[in-house]
């Protein structure tokens, strides 16, 4: 097997893994799932809104999954490792499953407030932008997308790429399959055309001037101060001089151009 190969079945692998994973917990709130590889063996890192539920009672639920990877997947010594999310209204997959657990308990008839309130409390958490598309049969017999906005979100360019969280998820109702995808533009998310400006209290005299000493501080102004007028005033002295001459070439040449005219 040809080292590209390898990483190819590595690779599918692993998303083979997050994918069961995220099947088998269901709806308990997981965000990510990472998988690294160590000297011991696979360590999996789930990210979730409600731990609890993920480990189970006594840890049956993590018991079970990690005799169901050593089994289905072939990992040796897999370790599973809960971390617990901080806010997870920032988390698009949090989001999305929460719109599509209230849409199959609610059903299509409150669909506008259930969006409402999701792309609320994203913003409540510190989001930049939300986008909310849910697309179906939603309310009516005729399938269409309804579209929840919000804030400042990236559609192109590499920050909508790496800066912009997106997750799916599916609603199945009584009417059909209804398509659930959300866009998150974080607070951490770094935008090329943001301006920091610093305020003059937190510039530090010292390293400009030397001295802490409120004396010594103006004394340095003082004699900045001098030189940057000597400076206009040379600058300005200089563009007078010019002119005089400017305006003689501009004369020599009109002369010059009405001569050759007369010779002709």
């Amino acid at each position: 097997m040809t080292i590209e190969r390898k990483f190819i079945s590595q690779n599918l692998k692993e998303l083979q893994i997050k994918e069961y994973i995220l099947q088998t917990l269901g709806k308990v709130g997981v965000a990510h799932v990472k998988l690294q590889r160590t000297p011991l063996g696979e360590k999996i890192l789930i990210s979730c809104s409600r731990p609890g539920l993920v480990v189970g009672r006594a840890g049956s639920n993590i018991q079970k999954l990690t005799q169901e990877l050593k089994s289905r997947f072939g990992l040796e010594n897999p370790q599973i490792e809960i971390e617990e999310l901080t806010n997870p209204m920032l988390e698009a997959s949090i989001l999305a499953e929460m719109i599509s657990n209230s849409m199959e308990r609610f059903g299509t008839g409150r669909f506008k407030g259930i969006g409402h309130k999701a792309m609320t409390e994203a913003m409540r958490s510190g989001a930049l932008g939300v986008e909310i598309l849910i697309s179906g049969k939603v309310p009516s017999q005729r399938a269409k997308t309804w579209r929840f906005y919000n804030g400042y979100l990236k559609k192109c360019g590499d920050v909508a790429v790496e800066g912009v969280d997106i997750a799916y998820r599916v609603a199945l109702l009584k009417t059909g399959i209804v398509g659930i995808k959300v866009s998150v533009m974080p607070p951490t998310t770094i935008l090329p055309d943001r301006i920091d400006i610093n305020d003059i209290n937190s510039i530090n005299v010292e390293e400009i001037t030397g001295s802490t000493d409120a004396s010594e501080i103006e004394e340095h102004v003082a004699d900045a101060a001098p030189k940057k007028t000597a400076r206009k005033k040379a600058a300005k002295k200089a563009d007078t001089e010019e002119k005089p001459k400017r305006a003689k070439k501009k004369a020599a040449k009109k002369a010059g151009e009405s001569e050759s005219e007369e010779a002709e």
